[in-house]
């Protein structure tokens, strides 16, 4: 079986998964997850990578890397076979400890760096395992929040784009992290089939050189202009803080659209829109039959 396509990018940000062979753990005790931070640590600095957010599962790890200029491929095969060589020598066992090679996907930051981050400090709580992202101790959440600090996260890049000023941006980022959402997230799906790349068409031609030939996507403004024609809106009371109901539906045509035709996940139109992704579902839902 031909390994998977892996794209270097220079500067570019990936969301790496690693698992155990045959889905078995890989951590036995807290000391596990403490030796790997060390080994993660000394990666990174000796591959020049950045680590944007992590989080260890059980029996797997996420991980949101930023390469240097050298591929990640560099800093994950010593990450792998450090910690695999010493958990085989504490088990006095033998054979493969990871299944396969680590998955990578290169992802448009613009697109899907918020979501993302949600995705991967989230992932303990879609598994039952905490009841809130704070509640488990093993992901980057704690820096985020403010309530723990190490020099091998990088948190200043993602929460500037919640807010310039730290303290506001912090509060932001709590406020979307424990947002529950339940629509099927473009990303977690790109895991399962093997996508090197998530991005849109221009995106994807920017990294690899190849240029689809399908009919050039839609963009956001290009999806709120045909909005306010169609339904006879000013695009400045889209945006506007003031409560007005016909205003709100035409927000939850445009948000329903922009997810049904791949132009921009939920969080990307709520944040164009000066809305929360709560305000935009309920627009969704009440979204009457007229507006069709």
């Amino acid at each position: 079986m031909p390994r998977r396509l892996r794209i270097h990018v220079p500067g570019g940000i990936y969301h790496v998964t690693l698992r155990g062979n045959h889905k078995q753990p890989i951590f036995f005790e807290d000391g596990d997850r403490s030796l790997l931070n060390i080994i993660v640590t000394r990666a990174l600095a000796n591959h020049g990578a950045r680590l944007h957010a992590y989080c260890w599962m059980t029996n797997h790890l996420h991980l949101f890397m930023q390469a240097g200029t050298q591929p990640i491929s560099r800093p994950m095969h010593d990450i792998a076979a450090e910690f695999a060589r010493a958990q085989q020598i504490k088990l006095a066992t033998t054979g493969h400890f990871f299944e396969r090679r680590y998955h990578a996907t290169l992802v448009d930051a613009d697109r899907y760096m918020l979501e993302l981050l949600r995705y991967v400090h989230r992932n303990p709580v879609t598994a039952g395992m905490a009841s809130c992202p704070a509640a488990y101790a093993w992901s980057s959440h704690h820096e985020y929040s403010g309530a723990r600090s190490c020099d091998w996260v990088t948190t200043g890049f993602a929460l500037r784009m919640f807010a310039t000023e730290r303290t506001n941006a912090i509060a932001a980022y709590l406020a979307f992290v424990n947002t529950q959402v339940d629509d099927p997230w473009e990303p977690a799906q790109a895991m399962v089939s093997g996508k090197a790349v998530l991005g849109d068409d221009d995106f994807i031609a920017r990294v690899t050189g190849v240029r689809t030939q399908a009919k050039q996507r839609q963009s956001l403004d290009e999806l709120i202009e045909e909005a306010c024609q169609r339904f006879g809106i000013a695009a400045d009371a889209l945006i506007s803080p003031i409560r007005d109901s016909y205003a709100a539906k035409v927000r939850g045509w445009i948000a329903c659209r922009a997810r049904q035709r791949g132009i921009a996940p939920l969080a990307a139109v709520a944040r164009k829109l000066g809305r929360t992704e709560g305000a935009l579902r309920f627009a969704i839902r009440a979204h009457p039959e007229e507006m069709e």
